[in-house]
């Protein structure tokens, strides 16, 4: 449990008289000591790994630390409520308006006013006469994005709101955000790896790993170069027509979807929450800590998942590291979203972590739909070679992104050797 004189990065600084103040500290997480792991409530698998330039710490196995930036103590803490950037968050709300009428209610009323708003231009765009399909997919994007807002904020704020009506809207919008993605999701999957053909076929072929003689490395190069560049083509070819066929019934079930009246009751409800949010009965779950303590919760989880991470000398090859990668991308989504509704502003911090766990994921996918085309009965050696070695391409791409993160997590956390 949080001790009463311990300051996390999702609790606003109190209001102070005329002069400076000290920073709001980022709702993503809090600075733990040197060697020590967090802890708290619901606390998760993870682990974090340091960038190049990380220093060791004394005591410990495998216990690293990230050189501060400015502003930080020659001990390696933070001063508490300090934020990594140096400055407090733009916009970011006062303790005293912190409770949920003043900031649970209206962050929800926007973005359902925003999920209208994007169901409607997607309604306009996807008419016959707008084939170029771009509006479309940017309006599908906004509404998925305000979707995915107000069902975290319905998971982690549950407490605070009526938790019942919170529950079933927060089911039927995962069911819609999960319809929505799937298309685009298939087709950007087809272009990434079509691209990695092309460059894996290309001249400039990447020597194989592993140790071998000088004198058959030209040899073996030449002959792997001449094999991927016969299979590539029919291993495009292969990918296109398995990708497209499945992007098609994701269009299919999509606008099944949209016509259907469980999206109707679900648009129904949001509409709703745009005017009235259901909270909590009861004074209770209307104080400040009606939402500190949930935020303060994903933000504990969110260090634990990150802390619990493989090691960075682990084999890329090892898909069952996946899915700790994956938690650990919900639970940031969950706590940036936390932060907004908390600070009223987005933690720039976590903006290449993040972008570092998109990449993770796609680059997951992307292997896994060249695995599962290998395994197509009948196909050419050529074009299985050919898909084998897109599929340590893309490995080798999930551990790149897991290093990317290591070097962007702003806050230092811990390794564990696992």
């Amino acid at each position: 449990m949080r001790r009463p004189d311990q300051q996390t990065t999702t609790r606003p600084t109190p209001d102070a008289a005329p002069g400076p103040t000290p920073d709001t500290p980022p709702a993503e997480a809090t600075r733990p000591g040197p060697g020590a792991l967090p802890s708290g409530p619901g606390a998760q698998h993870l682990a974090d790994a340091t960038g190049p330039g990380a220093q060791h710490l004394p005591g410990g196995t495998g216990a690293a630390r990230r050189p501060d930036p400015a502003g930080s103590r020659a001990d390696g803490h933070r001063p508490t409520g300090s934020h990594p950037a140096g400055a407090r968050p733009t916009g970011a709300r006062s303790a005293g308006d912190l409770t949920t009428e003043a900031a649970l209610a209206p962050y929800l009323r926007g973005q359902a006013a925003e999920f209208l708003r994007s169901l409607r231009l997607h309604h306009e765009h996807s008419a016959p006469a707008d084939s170029g399909g771009q509006d479309a997919a940017a309006a599908t994007r906004a509404l998925r994005r305000s979707a995915r807002r107000i069902s975290g904020c319905l998971h982690t704020f549950r407490a605070a709101l009526d938790p019942l009506w919170a529950d079933q809207l927060r089911a039927e919008l995962a069911w819609l955000s999960g319809i929505l993605a799937r298309e685009h999701a298939y087709a950007d999957r087809l272009t990434r790896l079509v691209e990695a053909l092309h460059q894996l076929s290309g001249p400039a072929l990447p020597a194989a790993r592993g140790v071998r003689a000088a004198g058959d490395g030209a040899t073996s190069d030449a002959q792997g170069r001449a094999a991927l560049g016969v299979g590539a083509a029919r291993a495009g070819a292969l990918l296109e027509r398995r990708l497209t066929l499945a992007r098609t019934r994701s269009h299919s079930a999509a606008l099944q979807a949209l016509g259907s009246s469980r999206f109707h009751a679900v648009a129904d409800a949001v509409a709703l929450l745009a005017s009235d949010v259901p909270l909590a009965p009861g004074p209770a779950g209307r104080t400040a800590e009606a939402l500190l303590e949930p935020a303060e919760h994903a933000e504990q989880r969110l260090l634990t998942a990150v802390a619990a991470l493989p090691p960075a000398d682990t084999e890329p090859y090892n898909e069952a590291q996946d899915a700790a990668w994956h938690q650990t991308r919900l639970l940031l989504r969950l706590h940036r979203y936390a932060h907004e509704v908390v600070l009223g502003a987005t933690d720039p911090a976590l903006t290449g972590a993040g972008h570092a766990l998109d990449l993770h994921r796609d680059a997951v996918e992307a292997a896994g739909a060249a695995a599962a085309a290998a395994r197509t009965p009948r196909i050419a050696p050529a074009t299985a070679y050919a898909l084998g070695v897109l599929h340590a391409d893309q490995r080798h791409e999930v551990e790149a992104a897991r290093a990317v993160f290591r070097e962007t997590w702003p806050y230092t956390v811990a390794l564990s050797a696992s």
